[in-house]
């Protein structure tokens, strides 16, 4: 598999910041706002919009960090390492992951998200929609559009997993 670089650093922060002025003005209530990162990679960019989200409005919007694992339809794990640290009923819940591709990773984070109670909207922010659905999912910020074929990959790197932010486009040779 051959590997190239379709998104640098640069171009990743300006796609976060995009996505971040996007839920800036379809949300006019911020205060009712949660950001849900699905884990791993999810999670950092949720950090990264929660924290632009302060210096832009001033506003701390509360973070949960989401295990999608025990949701899953395709291979389940017992152990649930979910962490919410605030009420999410009858709060707007924003989902936030690196790469939508089938769709039953968001599947399984509403799964897990309405286990925990009752948001009053859920919306989903990705860094790279690549197509191939499978569930009726569709993302409503969205940082790249990059269409695959299903022999292709998209890999995310963040710095604070991987040393470097990139997404790197995996070709079958």
């Amino acid at each position: 598999m051959k590997a190239k670089e379709i998104i640098d650093g640069m171009t990743m922060k300006r796609a976060i910041t995009r996505i971040t002025y996007e839920i800036i003005e379809r949300n006019k209530n911020l205060d009712q706002l949660v950001l849900a990162g699905i884990k791993r990679r999810g999670v950092h960019l949720a950090q990264r919009i929660q924290a632009r989200l302060l210096e832009l409005e001033g506003i701390e919007v509360p973070l949960a960090a989401l295990d999608t694992k025990p949701f899953r339809d395709d291979f389940k794990v017992e152990e649930d390492t979910t962490e919410v640290a605030t009420d999410i009923n009858d709060r707007d819940v924003i989902l936030i992951d690196d790469v939508l591709y089938t769709g039953r990773t968001i599947r399984a984070a509403i799964d897990n998200l309405v286990s925990l109670g009752r948001p009053a909207r859920v919306s989903l922010a990705v860094l790279v929609d690549r197509g191939h659905r499978e569930l009726p999912i569709r993302p409503d910020y969205v940082g790249k559009n990059i269409p695959t074929s299903r022999a292709e990959e998209i890999i995310v790197k963040v710095t604070e997993v991987d040393g470097e932010d990139a997404v790197y486009l995996l070709a079958a040779d």
